[in-house]
């Protein structure tokens, strides 16, 4: 049987984030994973857990909507404060036909003084990433976790655990 989950987005990245954990929990399942271009209704760079949340939520329902599918996902990075320390994070939703919700998180990495400086002058974290690693569009590729961590964590890898961390509602619904 097919099972047939949206995505709020056509990142690559994003989209097989998504395949790989849905695959990794229903190995037997045969998965039809599709992205489709829907607004997250927050700012282009998300600056609380909060906003992201919202933006992944946002997300999940409009391509959940929008494609008629089993599931839709929605996943947003952003960034959050803890004193006087900022970290990037990404936030993912997961939304049932049925309209059960699950939530979860990517890993979250200390973002530099220097990269604050350049969000607070209202650049994006993705411009910010090509501008200091000399790249082009690597928010569709290894990512700031990837530039970062010299590809010990990608893009791809830390979605998918966030992904993964969503899909904890509906592999333990007794739970919750």
């Amino acid at each position: 049987m097919n099972t047939f989950v949206a995505v709020g987005s056509t990142n690559p990245v994003k989209i097989a984030a998504v395949h790989q954990a849905f695959q990794q929990v229903w190995p037997e399942s045969i998965w039809q994973i599709e992205g489709v271009s829907v607004t997250s209704d927050v700012s282009a760079q998300p600056m609380s857990n909060e906003e992201c949340i919202t933006g992944a939520r946002n997300r999940a329902r409009k391509a959940l909507q929008t494609l008629k599918a089993d599931y839709g996902v929605g996943l947003e990075g952003g960034l959050f404060q803890v004193g006087d320390a900022w970290f990037n994070t990404g936030w993912i939703v997961v939304i049932d036909a049925a309209g059960r919700e699950g939530i979860g998180a990517t890993i979250a990495m200390a973002t530099p003084e220097r990269v604050m400086r350049f969000i607070q002058e209202g650049m994006e974290l993705g411009d910010i990433c090509d501008r200091l690693f000399h790249q082009e569009n690597s928010k569709q590729g290894d990512g700031y976790f990837g530039l970062l961590t010299q590809n010990a964590v990608t893009r791809t890898t830390g979605y998918t655990q966030g992904v993964l961390s969503a899909l904890a509602r509906f592999l333990s619904p007794e739970l919750f």
